[in-house]
Formats: structure tokens, C-alpha cells, sequence
């Protein structure tokens, strides 16, 4: 199904592509600080599904056919991009459904359509995502073994590397929540939050 050779460089190359930080994973962080890690659970389907519609279409070389009309390609980011630096202004007031309360009171939820949205968004407008996917997928499949069974299993592996390293730093970004909620320290963790927000929308609008 699989050549065994090649997975032995795919894995460790696509560990440490998922794992480096980037627009995702500073989503991921930044819901863990301010829905919690389970609730975060939705932006990462969210995520997952836009990973895999993007690697399968940078296969099928469709990623090619859009970055040679990049007009809709632009609007769709600088909306995007919006949104995030609009919840990012938002949490910097210490206003909106992601702006973390104060000691003892209950964090307000996102919808979790709109916690899967965000997380589909995000994957799929990420044009970097989408021209590493045509660089480093195709090499790893095998020419004398059957396309769509290797497709299936090597998109398998990157969508659990991307969820493990978006748990990962969920994780961190709720384990930074309680330490400054304890301290008393709510104005920062929203600013670090806003902060976050607003290095994703400038990467989508710089990527």
C-alpha cells in the first residue's frame, strides 16, 4: 500500500512541519487560553478538514490552477484576516466571547460552528500551506503503487501530527490561562490572546 522507505522521511519531515509554530497552532494556543482545551476540539476538526481538502487538491494540482488567479484567493484572506484582527481588538478590551473574565467568573463560548469555521478558515487560506503541500506531498508517493490507498494513508499521518501538535499547544495556552488567572493577571493573558490574533491576520495578509 505504502513504500516503507519513504515513510521513514515522511514522518519526521511532516512531524516537524506540524509542529512548528504557525497560524494554526497560534489559534490552537490561543483558544486553549480562552475556551479551554476540549472546547478548542472544534476549531482543530475545523482545521483537520481544510488540511486534508487542501492536500488532496495540491495533489490533483488544483493549488496550481488557484495561485494563477490570486485575486479570490487575496479576498479570501483579507477576510479572514479581518475577522481575526476584529476578535483580537476585541479581546484587547477585554470585550467578546474570546476575552478571558476575571477570577471567578465563566468564560463566554463560541458557537462551535464558529470554532470549526475558524479552524477551516484558517487551513485553507494559509497559501503557504498550500504550496508546501505541491512541494513535499507528491515526492512521497510511490509511482508503482496505487495513488488513491497511499493519498489516504500518508493524509491519515498528517492529520494526526497536526491534531497531537495543536493538542500540544492547546494544552499550553490553557496551562498559561490558569497561571495568570491564579496571579491575578486576566489583562495580560487577553493582551498575549489579542496579541496572538493579530499575528495570524498579519501572516495570513503577508503569507
Amino acid at each position: 500500500m505504502v513504500n516503507l522507505t519513504l515513510m521513514g522521511a515522511f514522518i519526521p519531515t511532516f512531524l516537524f512541519v506540524s509542529i512548528t509554530p504557525g497560524m494554526c497552532m497560534t489559534l490552537a494556543m490561543t483558544l486553549g487560553m480562552s475556551q479551554g482545551v476540549r472546547r478548542t476540539f472544534w476549531m482543530m476538526w475545523g482545521e483537520m478538514l481544510g488540511v486534508a481538502l487542501v492536500a488532496i487538491l495540491a495533489v490533483l494540482g488544483v493549488a496550481a490552477l488557484m495561485l494563477q488567479f490570486p485575486t479570490v484567493f487575496q479576498l479570501f484572506k483579507v477576510a479572514g484576516a479581518c475577522y481575526l484582527t476584529f476578535i483580537g481588538v476585541q479581546m484587547w478590551r477585554a470585550k467578546g466571547k474570546l476575552a478571558v473574565p476575571k477570577v471567578g467568573l465563566l468564560p463566554a463560548l463560541l458557537p462551535r460552528g464558529t470554532l470549526f469555521s475558524q479552524g477551516f478558515i484558517t487551513a485553507v487560506s494559509n497559501p503557504k500551506g498550500w504550496a508546501f503541500h505541491m512541494a513535499l506531498l507528491p515526492p512521497f508517493i510511490d509511482s508503482q503503487l496505487a495513488f488513491w490507498p497511499q493519498l489516504l494513508v500518508l493524509i491519515s499521518i498528517i492529520l494526526l501530527l497536526e491534531f497531537l501538535s495543536m493538542l500540544l499547544y492547546a494544552s499550553g495556552g490553557k496551562a498559561l490561562a490558569l497561571f495568570l488567572t491564579r496571579a491575578n493577571r486576566v489583562q495580560y493573558l487577553n493582551r498575549i490572546g489579542a496579541s496572538l490574533m493579530f499575528g495570524v491576520a498579519l501572516w495570513m495578509l503577508l503569507g
